[in-house]
């Protein structure tokens, strides 16, 4: 498995029949530029066509998983910060490649997420097939917060995995869900200690990893069908409404609150 170690941004280590991937920015709390996804799809793509790789385990170096996309990217685009209309429709296709990429990994995928995992990094997460995640970690979809619509992986994966009058209220308010509450709901497999995390992450990646590799890849194919018909349903309209509020002077305004540091006020528009 020659080539991961010339990616900087994305680590990858062999442990037996299971590639351990780190996203590899703990100075910008693992969040995703354009050389994080290019860095990521190389070592996916050469592990796809890897039959000693069974099973793959996704994690971030650090105090977090994945903070969401790179925030330092939201004001350069436009006047006075605002981000252009081509820039909005970059991101948004950005966003629909990073699902495909993820759900066309063949191999089962276990995320192991602490610190936290936000926006763009909890469907990151909650792509993978198995989620174990640290009691005290925290995940969110935070659209909203940052004045976007959840049009993305959340619109898509959430429904799937816990109620919808829980969704909703998550999706809406963008407030955090610890591991604990997390497992609760069904939106991960189980929460840990998170001393235990990385070791129960490789536990279960080594189990899956003992399967069949036909029937486990043809069972994740089966399965990952139940989400692509979702993505036909729902990702064209959330990700065109999703890329309207980009260019809001509301998107504008919490971007330039956050890197203030001080409470965005919201006009909706």
């Amino acid at each position: 498995m020659s080539g991961y170690e010339s990616f900087t941004t994305v680590l990858a280590r062999r442990e037996g029949h299971v590639l351990v991937v780190s996203l590899n920015r703990p100075e910008r709390r693992n969040a995703i530029n354009g050389d994080v996804h290019a860095a990521l799809r190389g070592i996916l793509e050469q592990a796809a066509d890897d039959p000693d790789v069974r099973a793959i385990v996704l994690r971030g170096e650090g105090k977090a998983f994945c903070a969401g996309g790179d925030v330092n990217t939201m004001e350069g685009g436009g006047d006075e910060g605002a981000e252009s209309p081509a820039l909005a429709v970059r991101d948004t296709l950005s966003a629909a490649r990073m699902i495909d990429m993820l759900l066309a990994v063949p191999q089962p995928t276990v995320c192991a997420l602490q610190g936290f995992a936000m926006g763009l990094g909890a469907t990151i997460a909650l792509l993978c097939d198995t989620v174990v995640m640290a009691e005290d970690a925290v995940i969110a979809d935070t659209h909203v917060n940052i004045g976007l619509v959840a049009g993305d992986g959340g619109a898509v994966l959430w429904p799937l995995l816990a109620s919808m009058g829980a969704v909703k209220w998550y999706l809406m308010t963008g407030e955090r869900i610890s591991g604990v509450e997390a497992a609760r709901l069904g939106l991960v497999l189980k929460a840990v200690p998170a001393a235990d995390l990385d070791a129960e992450a490789l536990r279960l990646a080594t189990k899956l990893a003992s399967i069949a590799p036909l029937a486990a890849r043809g069972t994740k194919e089966t399965l990952n069908r139940v989400i692509r018909d979702r993505i036909h349903l729902l990702l064209e309209t959330g990700l065109l409404l999703e890329g309207a509020t980009m260019v809001s002077e509301d998107h504008k305004e919490a971007a330039s609150a956050f890197l203030a540091k001080r409470t965005p006020v919201f006009k909706g528009r």
